[in-house]
């Protein structure tokens, strides 16, 4: 019998929440990305590509590991942009 109560109580605390999340859930997928978001992921792209295409002997001048690259390669793109 307990049992049974706390079971009941629990699906009454969760109803809300069930009904809630479908449209929750497409209010988060319908958001688009914002201006700077979108230009940050271009710039991660082009960062990337240039990265992977580096040789072990350059990855070493430009910055050794990935963080610094791309902290000197988001700097470089927006420079040029401005």
């Amino acid at each position: 019998m307990i049992m049974l109560l706390r079971l009941v109580s629990a699906a009454a605390l969760a109803l809300p929440l069930l009904i809630a999340g479908p449209s929750l859930a497409q209010e988060l997928a319908a958001k688009e990305p914002s201006v700077g978001q979108t230009a940050a992921r271009e710039r991660q792209k082009k960062c990337g590509a240039q990265w992977r295409g580096l040789s072990a002997t350059e990855k070493t001048a430009q910055g050794p590991k990935w963080p610094q690259y791309f902290s000197k390669c988001v700097k470089r793109l927006k420079e040029q942009k401005a």
